[in-house]
């Protein structure tokens, strides 16, 4: 029971990090209302891809 309780929490971590990467532009404009969204969505870039290792280290380790 905990091993899947572990895969879905790895899954929704690298679903997260996934759509961080890819629609950074879009939720730096939705969420923040600063002039510079460059710096912001290389942030929210390198959070996501660092989001989608911990989620991909959680789901392939998890093979007890």
């Amino acid at each position: 029971m905990l091993q899947i309780i572990l895969r879905v929490i790895g899954l929704i971590l690298l679903m997260l990090g996934v759509i961080m990467v890819y629609d950074a532009r879009i939720l730096t404009n939705r969420w923040f209302g600063f002039g510079d969204q460059n710096e912001a969505s290389s942030g929210f870039k390198i959070l996501g891809f660092i989001i989608c290792i911990a989620g991909a280290f959680i789901v392939y380790f998890n093979k007890i």
